[in-house]
């Protein structure tokens, strides 16, 4: 998974089995975490992280153009900011249409809950962050 860190803007690899630890920016040596907001995952970090993930992992799926995807992400930030119990990653359905099409993206946003390389929850359409603990299950 990439992370960009806050502080430089510079990139930095996390192998998907460490998401559950910290680490430093390779540039300017920040704090840096899997957890704590959203990040962009492409569809090959989005595999390696739900196969070898040690915490839960949140998917939003999602499109530039999609007015409740706009109105969701604040709440995402919320939920991704509260929990350092679970990784939250955005997937962008138009750039990466093969894989909405292999998770059963019928409409977005769709978030998707999983553990241990298997899905355990759906939910769908614009919720609060609560809304979304709770219809996830986390």
């Amino acid at each position: 998974m990439i992370i960009v860190c806050k502080d430089c803007g510079q990139k930095n690899r996390i192998p998907a089995a460490k998401t559950d630890k910290q680490g430093k920016c390779g540039k300017c040596e920040a704090s840096i975490r899997a957890t704590g907001s959203p990040h962009a995952v492409s569809d090959e970090a989005l595999g390696a992280l739900i196969a070898h993930s040690p915490l839960p992992v949140l998917i939003d799926f999602w499109a530039e153009w999609c007015g409740p995807c706009r109105m969701v992400a604040p709440q995402l930030e919320q939920l991704a900011a509260s929990r350092d119990d679970v990784v939250v990653v955005k997937l962008n359905t138009e750039r990466y249409p093969q894989v909405a099409a292999r998770e059963g993206v019928r409409g977005i946003p769709m978030f998707a809950l999983y553990k241990d390389g298997k899905r355990q929850a759906t939910t769908s359409g614009y919720q609060t962050a609560q809304a979304l603990e709770a219809a996830l299950g986390i």
